[in-house]
């Protein structure tokens, strides 16, 4: 069923080929009364621009958008695949979904069709911060240090051992700290329960962090290291050097070079209908001036700022959305096209896996070998192998 899902989608995808008029209004766009979105806690800056977002589309589109924050990337997701939520702005635990890996490696979910709607690369960076009182000047000096994790989120867990390897240290150089969620996870480093926790630099955590008695700093990520940036991708391939001139303890006059990657990213199913899609798009194109201003960062939102070839397809919605506005290339459609296909192969993997009826002790690792088996017999690549 899965595939038949995708292969609808690719089709989708390739029929949203055809351009649309010009003389597309605002007053077009026609939305439910009322939508659901997920994101991260309360004060993320993903949970504070879905609050933006969700606030023009009230105002202009008379849809009541009701955001609930959830403290890792199953919670987030889970009311998507049930239907009770059509939009989550997520961060990388959505690459995770899509390649069921981590926690989305397990018998209840496996790959997962997730697609862009737009995503966010502004002015600030996304990296672990660190408390301030305990003398680090450099990442290698956080060898032996307490780095926060949170349970059920391997978006935060993973993208923290992707930073901490800059500077050549693994997880067995740090004590791991577990917290039940992003915001319990930073309230331990103003608590002095953890010395650093991944987090993007204009979240409201981090700012209450860097105003506490402890402090925050973020560690210099040069882009010119480049040794220290293949290890980065090794484990984060979505990861990309940044100039960073806003966020928590950072002045615009004096920038300081760290990773991104485009976040919060506005994503939902692919199993989710153009019809569906396709509108919210279109509100979040032509609303942007509404909200733009509504929380730090949203202003990466803006269409002319999409990050177009990604790890992530984008939902046949958006491709329609995009061309009838005139931002949409041949690359664009190659590339598209060929994580569509990346996500129907790894869902006939799944399906053939649990075929084999597979014991719960040996199922991650049986999995894992025939995810890589089949993405080596596609030709496509694997950072998780």
């Amino acid at each position: 069923m899965f595939r038949s899902i995708v292969a609808r989608g690719a089709i989708a995808a390739a029929g949203a080929a055809l351009l649309f008029s010009a003389t597309a209004r605002a007053d077009d766009v026609k939305l439910p009364s009322s939508m659901t979105f997920t994101a991260y806690d309360t004060g993320s800056s993903g949970f504070n621009i879905a609050v933006a977002v969700g606030k023009t589309m009230q105002e202009r589109y008379k849809s009541s958008v009701r955001v609930l924050p959830a403290g890792n990337d199953v919670a987030r997701l889970a009311p998507l695949r049930a239907k009770r939520a059509v939009v989550s702005a997520m961060g990388t635990g959505s690459y995770f979904a899509q390649e069921g890996v981590f926690e989305f490696g397990a018998r209840e979910w496996g790959p997962q069709p997730i697609q862009l709607l737009l995503s966010i690369v502004d002015c600030n960076g996304l990296s672990v911060g660190i408390a301030n009182d305990i003398g680090v000047k450099d990442l290698k000096d956080f060898k032996g240090k307490r780095l926060g994790f949170v349970v059920g989120s391997p978006a935060l867990n993973q993208n923290a051992l992707a930073i901490i390897a800059f500077a050549g240290l693994t997880k067995d150089d740090v004590k791991i700290v577990e917290f039940a969620s992003y915001g319990a996870m930073w309230k331990g480093i103003i608590n002095n329960d953890a010395d650093g926790a991944f987090a993007s630099t204009i979240s409201g955590q981090a700012r209450e962090a860097e105003t506490s008695p402890r402090g925050l700093m973020w560690p210099t990520m040069a882009k010119d290291d480049k040794a220290g940036w293949q290890r980065v991708q090794g484990i984060g391939p979505f990861f990309k050097p940044h100039t960073v001139t806003c966020g928590a303890g950072i002045a615009k006059d004096k920038p300081i070079e760290m990773g991104t990657y485009p976040y919060p990213l506005f994503v939902a199913y692919g199993t989710e209908s153009v019809d569906t899609i396709y509108p919210i798009v279109r509100a979040m194109i032509e609303g942007y001036d509404g909200y733009k201003d509504g929380a730090p960062g949203a202003v990466g939102l803006e269409l002319k700022r999409q990050t177009m070839q990604w790890v992530i397809p984008f939902h046949p919605g958006t491709v329609k959305a995009f061309k009838e506005a005139g931002h949409w290339t041949a690359q664009d459609q190659a590339h598209n096209d060929g994580l569509i296909k990346r996500q129907g192969v790894l869902a006939a993997a799944w399906d053939a896996y649990l075929k084999t009826n597979p014991a719960d002790d040996k199922f991650a690792e049986g999995w894992s070998a025939a995810r890589k088996a089949a993405l080596v017999k596609a030709n496509m690549p694997d950072a998780f192998n």
